[in-house]
Parts: structure tokens; sequence; C-alpha cells
């Protein structure tokens, strides 16, 4: 038996964070689509609200204890408010996450503590590479062992903040396994031009290549990868869930405003159908997804499974969901100046987008 009302702790940070996603991000989300560019401002406040800081034990500079089902919470709020804006403020987690995970204790102690106990720094992680047959747990990109250090090759992208970042968290084939290794910029790192992509604008996104790239044996992390990918997955999940909503929420508001020969949108049936399977739907993957972290959370050996599961059904349902948000407000869903446009840009790459983030 298990339930998810959160905790008094978890009630307060998730109000904090739809706060912010609500007052802060959704209103500066369209200005920092069409500039290509998130205020700093706005990141470092959203990163003072402290998700990340709040799942770090004290011993490591932090002021709680990682939940994988707090952070699909926060998540979801945050995407609601904007994509963009929730991945710039949780991309730290992609380099403190893993090191929770799969680290040792020496890897926790010397890199967490500068990551989290100050301002917004450019921490990273690059997962995803540029082919079409990418599998997470079949990486090109290659970890061979030469005396204390291991040589990395390879290319990645999606990688945020790449072009700036303080250190990243690469992952590489190790002997036909995924492994992670903490890799400072130097020698044989080479970040690409900026991506332009589809959605995304206000991200700064880059491609990055390894060439003979030399890593410290201390710098491999000894945990297993498993536990790795299905947080990156329950949080793509999440941030999924995070957008359907946003589009779900205007396209029903505007449905109700918006009047067609002498009655409200939302009274045609055909408009009112979509609006409940878009609903249903949502509801749908926002259990899976919760049901997910809870098993990562306690520890059952089918978590991997559910992550998987919540992933990929995530990536169907808010296709489905910001599309039919385009279409509830037919022309004016193809107008820049109403979001639902944008949210079916950001619900289109969601298949790609494990990797991310984590929670």
């Amino acid at each position: 038996m298990y339930g998810f009302t959160p905790t008094d702790e978890q009630k307060m940070l998730i109000e904090t964070v739809a706060r912010y996603a609500r007052n802060d991000l959704r209103a500066a989300g369209h200005e920092a689509d069409e500039q290509k560019s998130l205020p700093k401002k706005l990141v470092s406040k959203g990163w003072e609200v402290g998700l990340l800081q709040a799942s770090v034990p004290e011993a490591f500079g932090g002021f709680g204890e990682r939940s994988a089902v707090t952070g699909v919470l926060a998540a979801e709020e945050l995407a609601f408010g904007d994509l963009a804006g929730a991945l710039a403020v949780m991309t730290p987690s992609l380099f403190v996450t893993p090191l929770l995970l799969a680290g040792s204790e020496e890897q926790k102690q010397t890199w967490i503590p500068p990551v989290i106990e100050g301002d917004w720094l450019p921490y990273t992680a690059a997962l995803i590479e540029p082919s079409f047959d990418f599998d997470p747990n079949a990486l090109k990109t290659t970890a061979v062992k030469e005396g204390d250090f291991y040589l990395l090759n390879g290319a990645k992208t999606f990688v945020p903040y790449a072009a700036e970042a303080e250190a990243m968290i690469i992952y590489a084939s190790l002997e036909g396994t995924t492994r992670a290794f903490i890799v400072e910029p130097g020698d044989g790192v080479v970040v690409s031009e900026r991506l332009k992509l589809m959605s995304l604008d206000a991200l700064p996104l880059y491609g990055v290549t390894f060439e003979n790239v030399k890593v410290p044996s201390a710098n491999l992390l000894e945990g297993d990868f498993a536990s790795v990918l299905a947080a990156m997955q329950v949080a793509n999940a999440a941030l999924a869930v995070g957008v359907a909503r946003a589009s779900f929420e205007y396209a029903r508001d505007y449905a109700k405003e918006r009047e067609a020969f002498g009655v409200k949108i939302a009274q045609k049936q055909a408009i009112a159908f979509m609006l409940a399977e878009m609903a249903t739907e949502i509801e749908a993957i926002r259990l899976l997804t919760w049901q997910a972290a809870w098993k990562l959370d306690t520890g059952k050996e089918d978590a991997c499974i559910d992550a998987y599961l919540a992933s990929t059904g995530a990536a169907d349902m808010v296709m489905m969901v910001t599309d039919r948000g385009v279409q509830i407000l037919g022309g004016h869903g193809y107008i820049r100046d109403h979001p639902v446009e944008k949210f079916m840009r950001e619900g289109r790459g969601f298949a790609s987008f494990t990797g991310l983030a984590i929670v």
C-alpha cells in the first residue's frame, strides 16, 4: 500500500516552487524564447528556492535528503511555468544527483559543496549523442583504461551550458557498460557553436566532442548507471506533465471564454471531448510518474521499468495534449502571442530529452 500525500515540508517547498513558476518563469518565458536568452536574475531566483540544496545531506553542504517524489512534484511545477527556465534552474542537478546516486564518499565531499553552497554555477552533464540510434545503454562515446587515466573519445549533443561549464559528468561506454566520469574543461574537450533547435531557444545547448581526453581514474563514478538513468526518465516524464498541463489549462480557459455562434466553444462536443481526453491522459501519466518516483525512493526492484514506462508514455501524451491545445485555439493557436504553439514545439522534443534533467 502506498500513497502520495505530501509531507508538510514537501508542501512548503512545492508551494514555493509553484509561486516562482507562475509568477516568474511563466511571465518571462515568452520573451526569453523570443530573445533566445534567460535573464540571469530569473535563473538565480529559481536557484535560491533551494530545490537541489534540499535534496543534499548536510554532510555535503545541503540541508535535506534526496527524494525522487519531491523532485518530480517540483519538476512538474517548474515546467508548467516555462520548460527552458526549468531546465536551466535544474542544470546543476545533472552534476550533483549522479554523484549522490553513484559517487564515492570522497567524490561527494570534493565535488558537491562547491556546486550548492553558493550562487547558481554551470555544472552540467552530457548523456545524449547525435545519432539516430542513440541508446543510453549502448553509447558510442567510449572510455579506455590507460594506466592511471581513462581516455574518452566521442560526441555528445544537447549539453546545457557546456560553453561555460565548470565541470561536466560525461557518460561513456567502458567495456560495454555505461559509466559516468567527472570531466573538467581542458585539452581535447571541444564545444560546438550553440545549437539551433525547434524549441528551448532560451536554453543554451551545445554539442561537445572528446578527443583522447585524459580523465583521472579517481573521476570514475563507481556506482551503477541504472538508477541514474531511471532518475532522468522520471524527471523527463514530470517535465512533460508540466508542459502538457500548461497547454491544457490555457486551452480550457480559452474555450470557456471564446464564443462561436452564440455559445462558448467549451460547450461544443468536439472541444469538450478533446479537453476531457487531455485531462485524462495527463492524470494517468502523472500517477505513473509518481509511482515510479516512489518506487525509486523505496528501492523497489521494478522501479526502472516504471521509470521507462513513465518517460515513454509521457512523450506520447505531451505531444497529443499540446497538439490539441493548438487545435482548440483554432487560428489563434498558430499565433506566437498565445503560448500553445510554444508548448507544442516543446512537446515534440520530449522523446529526445532524457538526459536534460534529473531528480
